[in-house]
């Protein structure tokens, strides 16, 4: 799998994921087998460039290659700008949001909106393709409702306009992430363009990734919310493709040290207060499927330091190890039921 000059490692990838997605969530799914992950999304309003936000969407120090940013906006000057902004800052894939189903993201005729508008998503892709020498990529959804999928045209618009990669989610933007991803669609843009195709939407097995890949020939899966608080899925899924068997459940012990690393970085890059608080749904993911995992996150919501975190993390996952040396996952029903309680 290639994108431009860059050769990756293979062929799943994790998706850009707006709070999620930061500099120490992408080294560490990269750290665990990933071959490839996008920042979150930056916004193209020239305004926002210099924000803390906007400054810590786009860090890529010390990052594993190849280091990609994805931009949002409607202006195709502003995306043009942003595109070669980022650049400069160090970026090397360049890739345009047209998938992001979020209102507020839509409302700004951003994201998935601009799939009601093929004139202006032609403009758009030739004039971030045209201002940059890094390859540029598109994220983008099947169309704007079920009524109205366009996908087949946006990717012939893409390909002509010289972007060197898709993404499609298999789903609408009305979806939104309801209901159950569709491959149909991706498999005939697969079957119309030349570049290569990535594959995303509800991935969330290495058998449902073979399944994706084998039904739509795509080229790569993309990985979204599966990954969240299970970063390992990425080299669970590389193995199951390349080998057709699974790898058993992480060492207890390795995943407490994968925490420690993930949080220690997670603080380096928020600061005391702000790391604390944005730390806590990353935790919370990391133990939802594990036996006692609801009410360790609701104890753990009320700690107020880095300190108390990383105990409370140790005192969790010394208490799984007296389960077993790997981690015992629960049975989906079993998680949903204790959220519920």
């Amino acid at each position: 799998m290639q994108i431009g000059p860059h050769l990756l490692r293979n062929n799943v990838f994790v998706a850009p994921m707006a709070g999620v997605t930061d500099r120490p969530f992408r080294q560490l799914c990269k750290q665990l087998g990933a071959g490839y992950a996008v920042s979150e999304m930056a916004a193209s309003n020239p305004r926002l460039w210099a924000t803390e936000k906007s400054s810590r969407r786009t860090d890529h120090s010390g990052e594993m290659e190849p280091k990609a940013v994805q931009i949002a906006g409607a202006d195709p000057q502003d995306l043009a700008d942003c595109a070669k902004f980022n650049v400069e800052r160090g970026a090397q894939i360049i890739d345009i949001n047209m998938g992001c189903p979020v209102k507020k993201v839509c409302n700004s005729w951003c994201g998935s909106a601009l799939l009601q508008h093929e004139d202006l998503v032609a403009k758009i892709l030739d004039a971030v393709v045209g201002a940059v020498d890094v390859p540029v990529t598109l994220k983008f959804r099947t169309g704007w409702n079920r009524e109205n999928k366009n996908a087949l045209r946006i990717a012939r618009l893409a390909e002509q306009a010289g972007i060197q990669m898709l993404t499609l989610h298999g789903r609408t933007r009305a979806d939104g992430y309801s209901g159950d991803a569709e491959y149909d669609t991706i498999a005939a843009v697969k079957a119309a363009v030349k570049i290569p195709v990535v594959a995303n939407g509800d991935i969330t097995t290495p058998e449902k990734a073979r399944d994706v890949l084998a039904f739509t020939g795509a080229d790569a899966v993309m990985i979204g919310r599966a990954a969240q608080g299970r970063p390992w899925i990425c080299r669970e899924i590389d193995h199951f493709l390349q080998t057709g068997t699974h790898l058993p459940a992480p060492l207890v012990e390795e995943v407490r040290g994968l925490m420690h690393e993930h949080l220690e970085a997670h603080y380096a890059f928020y600061g005391e207060f702000l790391g604390v608080r944005t730390a806590r749904k990353h935790i919370g993911w990391y133990v939802r499927e594990l036996d006692g995992g609801e009410q360790f996150r609701r104890r753990m919501n009320l700690l107020e330091s880095t300190a108390e975190q990383l105990a409370a993390v140790d005192q969790f996952f010394q208490m799984q190890a007296d389960f077993g040396e790997r981690l015992q996952y629960r049975p989906a029903s079993a998680a949903v039921e204790a959220m519920a309680a």
